[in-house]
């Protein structure tokens, strides 16, 4: 019994619960980033969550089952944002489409920078990576291939190869001076859209 509760993440009943769970995760996403996994503390975490010790251990018992449960909600926010943009994707312009993968990577920012710092100090982050690498492509290709009423191509999974290295350098541009980042990321998001407009195909302005 006690082993199974060292082992599993515990999932809360009432509303009060649901949201302290949501600020240790946050709080969590702030201090892996910051700091990796390793120099992360679960003391430092439960602090920036404003959450007693005790309170962050009874809904996760260690710092792993608190990490893959950051990763899981990384992984869950990422394929809803896809799921929003592939139901919306006919009816977007090319630019409007564009616009809707960097803001979904903008708003996912904090959370991959967590995940990106957790999978580097776990065993079996490459699998991990590279299934979920392999499932962004994918849905990515279904999105270009819904936006032109056709079917996924190889040329719409070699565009989604690329539109997802583009968009893999936003999180780069926070290490540019606060002043100069807001003008690059505009500059990023305008590339972004002449991609997938030259990606896409004719279509909508």
């Amino acid at each position: 019994m006690s082993s199974q509760k060292s082992t599993a993440a515990v999932e809360p009943k009432r509303q009060r619960g649901r949201l302290r769970v949501a600020a240790i995760i946050d709080a969590a996403a702030a201090v892996f980033a910051e700091k990796g996994y390793d120099a992360a503390t679960m003391t430092e975490i439960a602090a920036r969550a404003d959450t007693a010790i005790g309170s962050l251990y009874r809904f996760f018992p260690t710092k792993e089952v608190l990490a893959d449960a950051l990763l899981a909600r990384y992984v869950e926010l990422l394929m809803a944002g896809l799921d929003a943009i592939e139901a919306a994707a006919a009816r977007l312009s090319r630019p409007a489409l564009a616009d809707a993968f960097v803001d979904l990577m903008l708003g996912l920012q904090a959370n991959r920078a967590a995940a990106v710092a957790l999978v580097d100090t776990r065993s079996d982050a490459a699998d991990k990576t590279s299934l979920l690498r392999a499932a962004t492509r994918r849905r990515i290709a279904a999105i270009l291939a819904s936006a032109t009423g056709a079917r996924p191509t190889a040329k719409a999974e070699a565009t989604a190869v690329l539109l997802l290295h583009l968009l893999k350098f936003l999180p780069m541009l926070d290490r540019e001076e606060p002043a100069d980042r807001e003008g690059l990321v505009a500059e990023l998001r305008g590339l972004v859209r002449l991609y997938v407009s030259a990606a896409a195909g004719p279509g909508a302005d």
